[in-house]
């Protein structure tokens, strides 16, 4: 390309950082595709960045650049992979970012392809397909944002096992109701609650808010099988939470089930769904439910109870004398997730006792780089001078990271708002 007719680096700059979004999507390099879209507004780059993301199977990337303003309708069908071979890869990202305009004939005919993989298990389709009787290479990958899911390969073929959560996707395009039993067996076809299937099943059900689906996933609170109470407990919590109606139906009938399911329950990963539940109603009765399991052994389970306490942040009322106790206490906590957790609770906080400032200052110096940036968040958003010097002691922020960059930038709103009073 030509110099800028102005002498200046304006279209080196362009070049450079083409140069970089194509190199970072050809890393996979989530975060760093995610900073350099925060500051470049060149829609050719990002629709050539999104045709070679679909191109090399990265359906979480491409995502990400169509979230950014890529745009599937300017990239040329020669461009892209074709629909068939996006659902038979099993990645449900990949299908979903290559969902434009499709004939209903076709969107038929991927449910069926889907359907198939699905019911026949990744692992013989791919026997049957390569001939190959060697050992299966499985790894856990991410999908999308959110999720993950397994990856195999044999034979030189590799194929993710998210043909399930395809299925419910086109199904839902086509209006498609499939039933409560039908979607949790597809859910729990992975043990994993972060798979992509289970997530999708759990908001697909959830966003019906219907008293049918709720009945059903009530009913798995006894079910005997830990997986099975987790499912209903997810999609019961996700009907509240999705729920933005003014009237709020399902906020009474949620807090009561889960204030009682919290008392009895015994398996670490469903009483940590439940008490993540607990944590969404800004309730007396739900901090009475939680604060009981400050304690527990399970750090997953403290740390439930440590965001569970936020709820009260938008509240100008102090927290409860038992809820700061176990926030202070969570703050030490042996757990380094449990200490971030609390002290970021204490942070967004309305509640500025001195009591709160004075205890995140004194974990400034945890081993823990988070855990001291949250405590660094927390005194600047307490208005705390001691801030200051603290990020000034961290030192720049580590490349890519966005938690840090928020963090950081509070003690920056802090600075102003002092210096401009």
């Amino acid at each position: 390309m030509g110099a800028d007719p102005g002498g200046g680096t304006g279209m080196k700059g362009a070049e450079d950082c083409e140069a970089l979004l194509i190199s970072a999507v050809q890393a996979e390099d989530t975060e760093l595709v995610r900073s350099l879209l925060r500051d470049d507004s060149n829609c050719r780059v990002r629709d050539l960045a999104f045709c070679l993301a679909v191109r090399s199977y990265c359906g979480h990337i491409a995502q990400l650049l169509l979230q950014y303003g890529a745009d599937l309708s300017r990239c040329a069908s020669d461009e892209l992979l074709p629909l068939r071979k996006a659902v038979e890869s099993g990645s449900p990202a990949l299908v979903e970012a290559l969902l434009g305009d499709h004939p209903e004939s076709e969107l038929l005919d991927m449910c069926d392809l889907a359907r198939h993989w699905h019911e026949t298990g990744v692992e013989t389709e791919l026997r049957r397909r390569t001939g190959s009787t060697d050992a299966v290479a499985c790894t856990w990958v991410q999908d999308d944002e959110y999720h993950s899911i397994n990856e195999f390969t044999l034979g030189g073929m590799t194929v993710r096992d998210g043909h399930g959560a395809i299925l419910m996707y086109l199904e839902e395009l086509l209006g498609v109701r499939t039933s409560f039993e039908e979607l949790m067996d597809r859910a729990l076809a992975h043990t994993c609650q972060d798979h992509t299937a289970w997530g999708r099943a759990a908001i697909q059900l959830a966003d019906r808010r219907d008293q049918a689906t709720w009945a059903a996933a009530a009913a798995l609170r006894t079910h005997p099988d830990p997986s099975h109470r987790l499912f209903g407990a997810e999609v019961l919590r996700l009907t509240h939470l999705f729920d933005d109606s003014n009237e709020d139906t399902y906020a009474g009938p949620a807090l009561d089930i889960f204030i009682d399911w919290s008392a009895e329950e015994t398996d670490v990963a469903v009483l940590t769904e439940v008490l993540v539940a607990l944590g969404e109603h800004g309730e007396l009765r739900a901090e009475a439910a939680l604060l009981p399991h400050g304690g527990h052994s399970d750090a997953r389970i403290r740390r439930a109870v440590a965001q569970g306490l936020s709820s009260w942040s938008s509240s100008p009322r102090a927290f409860s004398g038992d809820a700061r106790t176990a926030l202070l206490r969570l703050m030490t906590d042996p757990d380094a997730v449990v200490r971030k957790t609390a002290c970021c609770t204490v942070a967004v906080g309305q509640d500025h006792d001195p009591v709160f400032a004075d205890a995140m200052a004194a974990v400034l110096n945890d081993a823990d780089r988070l855990v001291q940036l949250a405590a660094v968040y927390g005194l600047a958003l307490h208005n705390d001078e001691r801030c200051v010097e603290a990020a000034r002691a961290l030192g720049p922020r580590q490349p890519g990271s966005l938690e840090e960059e928020g963090y950081l930038e509070a003690v920056w709103r802090y600075e102003w708002r002092r210096d401009c009073r």
